[in-house]
């Protein structure tokens, strides 16, 4: 059983200055919940209980926003709001939250080996809380159950066009079923003449304790990081590695345009939002049209 899952979250956020100045970027939210509540809930969803977030300085409030706010519940509680009072409520009993400060940001791999300890000899998931998913099941408990099954480390998987290829990690694999493939490679960034399909890694993966050895031995790259990919290439032969190519909606909430079109998604499944949002589209399509 997966119960304890690590989201690194560590990080400039250089990309949304000047409000990551004093925001965490998975803090900025997503219509009205922070980017990281989303990966947080579907771990929660799959039976996850224990959170370990890999933190840098001055990010406080992303412990602080899965902790009980007892004045914040019991003045909406005073005002009638006792709806609103248990959303929060309930936000705090989703998991057991904890951090750990890495006060350099060597990579990835680096971020899941800090909490080695925590995680101790059991197997885990990892969350890149910049890619959201939605979809009518949490896309970690399935691939939870493909660990179960083939005690294969999992990754997860989309199809993308070939101008995003360039940009983004790729496997090569063969296929299994119509959503599961076994991995046999994995390239960084490669380009289009040289990849060896259009599957790219999307940031979910059920992984198996063997690893944090193998991540203390792994050469650092080019900039000093080490990278997760490469510890996985090294389980391929034995347990092995399996890819998921997960159903419903993805978005790399990582770019501002990604946030906007996830917020825009999320108001678009809100009955009391759809209308108003859907006739300013078409008014702002239409003016930007001319």
């Amino acid at each position: 059983m997966v119960r304890k899952a690590i989201i690194p979250v560590a990080g400039l956020g250089t990309r949304f200055l000047p409000v990551t100045k004093s925001i965490p970027k998975n803090m900025i939210p997503v219509l009205d919940h922070p980017a990281l509540h989303y990966a947080v809930a579907e771990a929660a969803e799959a039976g996850i209980r224990d959170i370990m977030f890999v933190v840098s300085k001055n990010q406080e409030t992303v412990e602080r926003y899965f902790q009980n706010n007892a004045e914040l519940e019991d003045a909406l509680d005073s005002r009638g709001n006792t709806s609103r009072a248990d959303e929060m409520r309930a936000i705090a009993r989703m998991v057991n939250v904890s951090t750990v400060l890495q006060e350099q940001q060597l990579g990835l791999g680096h971020a899941v080996l800090m909490a080695r300890e925590i995680i101790g000899d059991e197997p885990f998931a990892v969350f890149l809380p910049d890619d959201i998913i939605w979809g009518a099941m949490p896309t970690i408990g399935s691939m939870i159950e493909q660990y179960r099954e083939h005690g294969s480390n999992v990754i997860a998987v989309k199809d993308v066009p070939d101008s995003a290829v360039p940009f983004l990690g790729i496997v090569d694999g063969r296929p299994v079923s119509d959503s599961e493939y076994v991995l046999s490679g994995m390239v960084e960034k490669p380009s289009l003449e040289n990849a060896p399909s259009n599957l790219a890694i999307i940031g979910r993966y059920v992984l198996s304790p063997e690893i944090f050895d193998i991540l203390e031995r792994v050469e650092p790259g080019a900039v000093g990081e080490i990278q997760l990919t490469d510890a996985i290439k090294v389980m391929m032969e034995n347990p092995g590695v399996r890819a998921y190519r997960f159903p419903g909606r993805h978005f790399d909430v990582g770019t501002p345009a990604g946030l906007l079109k996830a917020s825009i998604h999320a108001a678009l499944q809100r009955d009391e939002m759809k209308d108003d949002i859907v006739e300013w589209m078409k008014l702002a399509i239409a003016e930007h049209g001319r």
